[in-house]
């Protein structure tokens, strides 16, 4: 007796269809899921934004290097000016004036930068500006009769108090910004003395 061959497997052809589907719309959903959500426009504004976040962080590296720089130049006039008192001479008053003349060009034609990197700056070039000035100040009493003397010379001690205290707000706000671009506190403080009205360092160590 012959043996009957076995019954073919009925074929489902709507199995690989349902399967297509089915992966097409899995597909479709994750890609969904995963897609950016932000428009053109948003995709532009934030690219901006990191593009600035980026640029100011270069920017305190190098207003930090400029503001060590200047305040290793400033230093030894303001020791000088201590060391003056009561009256400076015109050498030295002439000395004075050719370094804060050559700090307050240092800051001249300051590079684009966001707001925070913007009030560092201007309150390290104001406050140079004003040591300049009380730099002119002491010059002029140096030529003034004596009895105009004590007048001029309590105006620039003033004035320069003024400038320590006016850099003093510029180097807290460049140690806060080292320290949120990573690179640890960083002080450019003038030196100062009690009664000035300046700002010091914090007391932490350089670099942490």
């Amino acid at each position: 007796m012959r043996k009957k061959p076995p019954p073919k497997q009925r074929q489902h052809w709507w199995i690989p269809v349902v399967t297509l589907v089915a992966g097409g719309l899995l597909g479709a959903w994750i890609g969904a899921a995963t897609a950016d959500p932000r428009t053109d426009t948003e995709k532009r504004i934030d690219a901006m934004e990191a593009a600035e976040v980026q640029r100011d962080a270069a920017q305190v590296v190098t207003l930090t290097d400029q503001a060590r720089r200047i305040r290793d130049l400033l230093t030894p006039v303001l020791d000088g000016l201590r060391k003056a008192e009561p009256v400076p001479t015109q050498t030295q008053a002439d000395g004075w004036k050719a370094v804060t003349r050559a700090a307050v060009a240092d800051f001249n034609d300051p590079p684009s930068a966001g707001t925070a990197v913007n009030i560092a700056r201007a309150s390290l070039a104001a406050g140079t500006k004003q040591l300049d000035l009380a730099v002119d100040t002491y010059a002029a009493a140096v030529k003034a009769p004596e009895a105009e003397r004590p007048a001029l010379l309590a105006l620039a001690g003033r004035q320069r108090d003024t400038a320590i205290a006016t850099w003093s707000v510029g180097a807290t706000q460049l140690d806060l910004l080292n320290v949120d671009t990573g690179h640890g506190h960083q002080h450019v403080f003038l030196p100062s003395q009690p009664g000035q009205g300046a700002m010091t360092a914090d007391g932490e160590h350089e670099g942490e």
